[in-house]
């Protein structure tokens, strides 16, 4: 009897019915962030949106980012959890787009694996799916790629790509602050999704596995440090259109995502040449994770502000007049936030301060004082 035929591509390690089904069970997750503006079904080669909404628009501007959420998925990895990775990729893909004030439309996913594990890609993909929906947000498309040999069986990253919207007038940005503009921080969740590297080489060194018990927090070390994102999108898209944006007398002038790098580089990014500001360390108390890792670590805080967010999520900068306003529309909506510093332009105080960052020659900043020891 003739042997039966065998399938040389799952020989070479790549299981096709294996991502089938990971299709299947993520269909009615990614189907749920789809209203009547999305076309097409899942599993085509391209994603449709309808862009007919746009034609409303004066001057739309197409707003797009892409990222992904670096080596915390080691930790999801190690722990066999997976389904907050998916929020972390909206949170640093989608939030990046509501800093120039638009609309976010659709976003596309790709998870590449060593091995597809159904089961688990359909965790990282309903998390990518409710995240979205969570921030109005359509996802349209998206691949699961099998890597063996290149990536080990249990091994995966994520990445994605969002597109939203904007009118010309109301783009937000360094040319819109003003002398005298007012720097509200909005309270982070924790690490978000950056300096990881760091946390696992702390954690390493310090021989604490994630799976132990991390008396500080009440849960695993592992579950700790895979707190989610937390996602701005909408309580800012919000704060604009209560407070204005954009040109005319509108008091959201900036806004500033706080990921790589840092507090102070990716608020000089959106401040203006010939601008700077001092954020009052003072005004609030770091989450205790951050505290615990320095601890642990035997290092300062202040050692940490290039890589960590400690505590800051997002930077507002709004009209003086429109301050307590801002503050007040964002705690409404579940976002403590608070003043931290002044937007000054011309001669400023001596010292050092971060000028710039990341290809922008933007304005300058420093973290001044000390940290509060208990709640803001």
């Amino acid at each position: 009897m003739a042997a039966s035929p065998t399938n040389p591509y799952s020989e070479a390690g790549v299981d096709t019915a294996a991502g089938d089904l990971a299709v299947e069970l993520m269909k009615s997750s990614v189907r749920a962030t789809h209203g009547s503006e999305v076309l097409g079904g899942v599993g085509g080669f391209a994603g449709l949106f309808d862009a007919s909404a746009l034609r409303d628009f004066r001057r739309p501007l197409l707003a797009t980012s892409t990222d992904g959420v670096g080596t915390k998925v080691a930790i999801a990895q190690a722990i066999d959890k997976h389904d907050t990775i998916g929020q972390d990729l909206v949170g640093m893909v989608v939030d990046d787009i509501v800093v120039v004030g638009a609309k976010p439309l659709f976003m596309t996913d790709y998870i590449a694996c060593g091995k597809v594990f159904p089961q688990r890609i359909a965790d990282i993909v309903r998390g990518i799916a409710e995240a979205c929906t969570a921030t109005g947000t359509a996802l349209i498309g998206g691949e699961t790629a099998e890597h063996p040999g290149l990536l080990g069986p249990r091994d995966y990253d994520v990445a994605g790509a969002a597109t939203g919207v904007v009118e010309a007038d109301g783009i937000l940005g360094a040319d819109r602050v003003q002398d005298g503009d007012v720097v509200i921080a909005v309270e982070s969740s924790g690490l978000h999704s950056n300096g990881y590297s760091l946390v696992r080489h702390i954690v390493t060194n310090a021989g604490i596995g994630y799976g132990d018990n991390a008396a500080d927090f009440g849960k695993t070390w592992g579950e700790a440090l895979l707190e989610p994102t937390r996602l701005y999108t909408l309580p800012l898209l919000r704060l604009i259109e209560q407070l204005g944006g954009g040109t005319g007398s509108g008091g959201v002038h900036s806004l500033s995502h706080v990921t790589g790098g840092g507090i102070a580089a990716n608020l000089a990014r959106v401040l203006p040449q010939g601008s700077w500001a001092e954020v009052d360390r003072s005004t609030w108390s770091p989450s205790p994770v951050f505290r615990v890792l320095s601890d642990i670590a035997g290092s300062t805080l202040e050692s940490a502000e290039g890589t960590w967010n400690l505590g800051i999520g997002f930077l507002a900068i709004v009209a003086a007049d429109k301050k307590d306003a801002a503050i007040a529309a964002l705690a409404a909506d579940g976002m403590p936030a608070w003043q931290v510093g002044t937007v000054g332009f011309g001669a400023r105080p001596a010292g050092e301060f971060e000028q710039g960052a990341k290809g922008v020659d933007g304005g300058a900043v420093r973290l001044v004082g000390a940290y509060a020891d208990g709640a803001k």
